[in-house]
């Protein structure tokens, strides 16, 4: 757990997000999935949804500033 002066969060989740909200607090994000049934290989999905290395270093130094 991050002490409350620590507002920059993010929560990456491959999954369901609910519940990560309570951890990121009003400033922070959650990347999660927030749909069902999607079908396709993993790196595909993963994509898709914004799981990569740029849009997560994009969205952490968009809370930064």
């Amino acid at each position: 757990m991050l002490p409350p002066s620590v507002g920059a969060r993010l929560a990456i989740e491959a999954g369901v997000p609910q519940g990560w909200h309570r951890y990121v607090g009003e400033r922070g994000e959650v990347l999660g999935i927030e749909r069902f049934g999607a079908s396709a290989p993993a790196e595909v999905l993963l994509r898709e949804y914004g799981f990569t290395p740029g849009n997560v270093c994009a969205r952490a130094l968009a809370l930064l500033r």
